[in-house]
């Protein structure tokens, strides 16, 4: 059995997977929703960006007619923590085949103020029922065959310039290894990550899981020679397709960084080759 197979061999379906209970939000009445955030999907002790973008997108997957999240836009106004937070929704527009609505995430400080730590605009739509017509010339990116990359349980011990993350132990994540000098010592300088992607579980990608995966792999000033948190400031996702079943190959790309924040440009295939998300974030650099 192949290693991709062997990743997929146990698998959690739609809907039993920790992710799954991780994201769904309970509603109290319409438009407000209950969650608990988990602390299994943080770095640094605070919660994943794509995480939460998974948790608002679900909510707007309730709120609007449409189910299936098309782009959405979102701010990170103050870093979310592990514990309960609040999801409101607000219904912009409604169409035949788009709805737009935008999703605020808020929790409580230690004085028992009500914080925005999110505030996201998108717009939903039903993935299967987009034409076939693919005009492109995106390809998928060239990374080695999964048995030939890396992953956090391969290394002697923690990798050198990583952050202590709790998220690694819920992904499938297997590095393309020339996107690992930092992990060495010897960052390139050339600003790419690059690697196969699941969910740990083996639960299959879905448009949802897809809001995490631009957001789940180590940042690419790793290899830019810097290290620490880089805090997404805002982050654009574009869904194109439904995924097929099986890995996901996810690449970052940075250009410039400049004035202490960084662009990172990710593009997901799934198994058939397709390109079923893309994304662009800027996010601020911890420099010195």
């Amino acid at each position: 059995m192949s290693e991709a197979a062997a990743l997929h061999a146990t698998r959690a379906t739609i809907g039993d997977s920790e992710f799954d209970r991780d994201t769904t939000v309970t509603p109290r009445e319409p438009g407000v929703y209950d969650i608990d955030l988990s602390a299994g999907w943080s770095v640094i002790g605070a919660v994943n960006g794509g995480y939460l973008l998974a948790v608002l997108g679900r909510a707007l997957a309730d709120a609007l007619p449409h189910t299936d999240p098309f782009t959405i836009s979102a701010h990170y106004l103050t870093a979310s923590q592990p514990g309960p937070a609040v999801v409101r929704t607000d219904v912009v527009r409604t169409g035949r085949t788009l709805s737009t609505g935008q999703a605020s995430l808020y929790q409580y400080d230690g004085e028992g103020r009500e914080v925005e730590r999110l505030r996201v605009l998108a717009s939903y739509g039903d993935l299967d029922g987009l034409p076939d017509d693919i005009r492109t010339a995106a390809r998928p990116p060239a990374i080695p065959p999964m048995d030939q990359c890396l992953g956090p349980e391969d290394g002697p011990g923690p990798l050198a310039g990583s952050v202590s993350s709790t998220i690694t132990g819920r992904l499938a994540l297997k590095l393309d290894p020339a996107t690992l000098g930092w992990a060495l010592g010897s960052p390139s300088g050339r600003g790419e990550m690059r690697s196969w992607l699941g969910l740990a579980d083996g639960r299959d990608a879905d448009p949802f899981s897809l809001l995490l995966a631009v957001d789940a792999l180590p940042p690419t000033a790793f290899e830019i020679g810097l290290s620490g948190w880089v805090p997404t400031v805002e982050l654009t996702v574009h869904v194109r397709c439904r995924p097929a079943p099986g890995p996901l190959r996810v690449s970052i790309t940075t250009r410039n960084l400049a004035g202490g924040f960084l662009e990172e440009d990710a593009e997901v295939w799934d198994s058939a080759d397709r390109l079923v998300a893309q994304s662009r974030q800027l996010a601020r650099v911890r420099l010195g």
